[in-house]
């Protein structure tokens, strides 16, 4: 193949993984691959169609197998230690919050609605304690 079938090869594969699928970083890492192998093209080392293929299952099967996994965890959060839960977590809130009411608070470096499901006042400066998330909502109370 032309040096530039494999651009083209890689830029697809790693489009597709940005726009339309979440592939788990598998189709990045092909079409990297597919890129290095094209580049191998342009810089005029001239390889046979096997040898092409070949390099680029190597680099593709190689990269996959050393950075994928590390590099996942650490986009996506997942990475030893990470607990994404907020339930059980204590927060300070700004306002008194009565029950059934709900206000807007800045935590963890996000904004967040804070809904009271308990049965009594929670006064302004108080700590009180997450009992569960729903979606963006932080749910507060006994």
């Amino acid at each position: 193949m032309d040096w530039w079938a494999w651009f083209v090869l890689g830029g697809l594969l790693m489009a597709t993984e940005i726009i339309l699928i979440d592939a788990a970083f598998y189709l990045m890492f092909i079409g990297i691959a597919a890129l290095i192998t094209g580049a191998v093209g342009l810089t005029g080392v001239s390889l046979d169609i096997w040898a092409q293929w070949l390099l680029f299952a190597f680099l593709a099967i190689t990269s996959m197998v050393i950075f994928r996994k590390r590099l996942y965890e650490k986009l996506r959060g997942d990475a030893p230690g990470f607990d994404a839960s907020l339930k059980g977590e204590f927060l300070q809130l700004d306002t008194d919050l009565s029950p059934g009411d709900s206000c807007r608070i800045s935590y963890r470096g996000s904004n967040w609605t804070v809904q009271n499901k308990g049965s009594t006042l929670i006064e302004k400066g108080s700590n009180t304690k997450i009992t569960s998330v729903d979606g963006l909502t932080l749910v507060v109370g006994n």
